[in-house]
């Protein structure tokens, strides 16, 4: 119903209607915000030369959310951004351009799994080990 409403929104231009579904998608994070998210997952990442590897501690609000693609999707690229780039905290990291598309911060990552969920979802913690940095 979002894209329909989007693209009569934008008079059938595509990239107008695609601006308009990110800049709902936002709104719709932004009024979830103050939900407690006391469930969701922990995430490991292990880079192939087990030499780093990451947690990310995801939340939401349901154990349903917690379950779903878009949420699990989100947890390892998250683990993943945390192993590549080294964030020191929760904010550097949502701070950060996403690895895989530098036009989007991780913080529009976690606004797109909120928009799909429809629940809040926050980075908890994450934590990042690494050989050779002794």
């Amino acid at each position: 119903m979002d894209c329909r409403q989007a693209l009569t929104e934008a008079k059938g231009d595509l990239k107008k209607a695609k601006e308009w579904l990110k800049t709902r998608g936002a709104q719709i994070a932004a009024k979830k915000e103050d939900r407690k998210t006391k469930i969701g997952l922990v995430e490991a990442y292990i880079h192939s030369n087990g030499l780093v590897g990451a947690l990310v501690k995801l939340g939401c609000e349901t154990d349903f959310v917690a379950q779903t693609k878009e949420f699990k999707k989100l947890a390892h690229e998250l683990a993943m951004q945390v192993v590549a780039m080294k964030p020191q905290n929760v904010k550097e990291l949502t701070d950060q351009d996403y690895i895989r598309d530098p036009q989007k911060k991780i913080a529009d990552l976690v606004k797109e799994v909120v928009a799909k969920t429809g629940e809040n979802v926050k980075i908890k913690e994450i934590a990042r080990l690494e050989f050779g940095e002794e």
